[in-house]
């Protein structure tokens, strides 16, 4: 068949361990792997600050600590630099962005401070942005398709709602002016409310001026602020339900609030996830996301390269063991598992929460309540990602492939199936609820090859499955063996069959990544992707914990710099600038 790519059988398509002899998987942008490090760059015995765990968090904060002056070293225990945010060949000749997948959330001064352009960064933006098939009883069936052309996206809207397509135009205003208000909130710590009123007068006043992006975002919001407190608080489904009528229409749109979270559309505090998820802008667009071409890890690579050019020293394969601790508690730098020792007077930790303060402090040194705190933190996670090659294109009933069989403009889109109605995805959270994976899961499934060749040997394309909603630990206590994986896979892929027949045919191999396996694989405590609910009772303030969203910690000197600290999961990076920016205030008074 013409578009095939000749390399069935690299893999088995059932499972995600069996590779060809003598083969490894490696890191996909050229040269990766060796520039971090650079030519001569040997660990030292001591340095200003240690982050541990290279992710796009703890990248950009070595870069902002070095920038500032700091010597500065990451250590990372995989073998590729990048956290979640890494390309990984896992079946020969296809390059996977293996766990996150579409950049949008990163913060505009991160790439200018960090010249992210000229360290390498390509960003491919997608418009038209979101395709959902439907499966009904016509030929074809009918689909939505939104893009950034708001007449088009009318017109698709208009299929299903006359009402809806009028309405739309204003729903997007309403949650923009929302955004806009909220913007300054994720480039500054937490307001310390304990610090308030304490000290002289001129550190009270300092202390006032932090509230200033607080201010902000409430005279921005003005007199909608009802409004806009409701869309924080209720399920999306309320939310939805105000402004839209056709169910295909609101089912795309809470995609977004439940993305990542165990909860369902009527989950309350819902919308939030959603307002997150269209937070960050593309060359200056507003909620826009695009591919990273080379994939995730060569958004880490150009981070990383930021860092290094400045004098930055990061190495893979450098596992910390636990934090090194001074007489009077305070972080003196880090231990290896091989036993070598790195002194520092700072140490930033990219970990999540619990990594951070139940495995590398000892629990004595900690506050009990503040232990108790961080074992409590919700990080249920719905998520299997699943990683397919493909030897053709996917052609949908909806939308059937040209008879060339170059891809369309909606293959570049983010695809939702079974997203008919946002009773189907309630429904597919309680079957998880109840600890069993979803007979019809949420899929979001993606091409990035379709932009970016490539990823994949001509003809041939990489497929993202992000798919919810499976439970860490399924019922009666049992584990994700390799049979409940590929049970699981199987019910996707059939799933995907139905709305684009021949899709299983094409399959080459997959890579399945469970709850269990996200956690082992990249640290993400439950396997959540935000290192913790995105839920209100843990932003802010509360995040990770009430009295420690500053990024501080119990013990003097260590950070908290990645996702479990504010503002919270995604590519962003604004976590590891904030942090940094907090050390480097503390290092200036040491």
């Amino acid at each position: 068949m013409a578009g095939r790519c000749g390399l069935r059988g690299a893999l088995g398509p059932g499972c995600s361990s069996r590779w060809p002899q003598g083969w490894r998987p490696t890191l996909g942008p050229p040269g990766a792997r060796l520039a971090h490090a650079g030519a001569a760059a040997q660990l030292q015995q001591e340095y200003d600050a240690v982050v541990i765990g290279a992710g796009h968090n703890g990248l950009v904060a070595a870069a902002y600590l070095q920038r500032a002056g700091l010597r500065t070293a990451v250590l990372e225990k995989r073998h590729v630099l990048g956290g979640a945010a890494v390309t990984e060949e896992i079946v020969p000749g296809f390059k996977f962005s293996r766990a996150s997948y579409l950049l949008s959330l990163l913060r505009p001064q991160i790439y200018a401070d960090l010249e992210l352009q000229r360290h390498g960064l390509r960003v491919l933006p997608r418009d038209p942005y979101s395709f959902t098939p439907l499966l009904e009883d016509r030929s074809p069936p009918r689909s939505l398709l939104l893009g950034h052309d708001m007449a088009q996206t009318q017109q698709q809207i208009a299929q299903f709602s006359q009402k809806d397509a009028q309405a739309y135009p204003e729903y997007e205003a309403f949650m923009g002016r929302m955004v806009l208000a909220l913007d300054p909130l994720l480039d500054a710590p937490p307001v310390d409310t304990a610090a308030l009123g304490k000290g002289s007068l001129l550190q009270q006043l300092r202390n006032l001026l932090s509230l200033k992006p607080l201010l902000q975002a409430g005279l921005a919001l003005g007199r909608q602020l009802p409004h806009y407190y409701e869309v924080l608080t209720a399920p999306i489904s309320k939310i939805l339900d105000h402004w839209f009528e056709s169910e295909p229409l609101k089912a795309t749109l809470a995609t977004d609030a439940v993305i990542g979270a165990m909860a369902s559309p009527h989950s309350p505090g819902s919308g939030y996830v959603l307002l997150h998820h269209v937070m960050g802008e593309l060359e200056g667009r507003r909620g826009a996301w695009g591919y990273v071409a080379g994939g995730m890890g060569a958004l880490s690579h150009a981070i990383a390269q930021a860092a290094t050019a400045r004098g930055a020293h990061i190495f893979a394969e450098k596992a910390v063991c636990h934090v090194l601790l001074g007489r009077a508690g305070e972080a003196q730098g880090v231990v290896l598992q091989d036993g070598t020792e790195v002194r520092s007077k700072l140490v930033l930790s990219n970990a999540s929460p619990q990594i951070t303060f139940l495995e590398l402090i000892p629990q004595e040194q900690l506050p009990k309540d503040f232990v108790q705190r961080i074992r409590q933190l919700d990080t249920r996670s719905p998520v299997t990602k699943i990683n397919v090659a493909v030897d053709r294109l996917p052609s949908f009933l909806a939308a059937p492939n040209a008879r060339d069989g170059q891809p369309l403009p909606h293959h570049q889109c983010s695809i939702h199936l079974n997203c008919e109605g946002t009773q189907l995805l309630h429904q597919a959270f309680t079957e998880a609820a109840h600890g069993h994976p979803s007979s019809r899961p949420m899929i979001e499934l993606c091409i990035p090859s379709v932009l970016d060749p490539g990823l994949a040997p001509p003809g041939c394309h990489v497929v993202s499955l992000f798919t919810q909603y499976t439970p860490s630990v399924l019922a009666g206590g049992r584990c994700w063996d390799e049979q409940a994986r590929n049970a699981y896979a199987d019910t996707v892929f059939d799933c995907i069959e139905d709305y684009t027949p021949g899709f299983k045919a094409s399959v080459i191999g997959r890579d399945i990544l469970t709850p269990p396996d996200l956690e082992r694989i990249f640290g993400l405590p439950g396997g959540n992707i935000f290192h913790g609910g995105m839920s209100l009772d843990q932003l802010y303030f509360a995040r990770p914990v009430p009295s420690y969203s500053g990024y501080r910690s119990p013990v003097p000197g260590l950070y908290l710099c990645g996702s479990g600290a504010h503002p919270g999961g995604g590519v962003m990076g604004a976590a590891g600038r904030n942090a940094a920016q907090v050390a480097i205030k503390d290092f200036r008074h040491l």
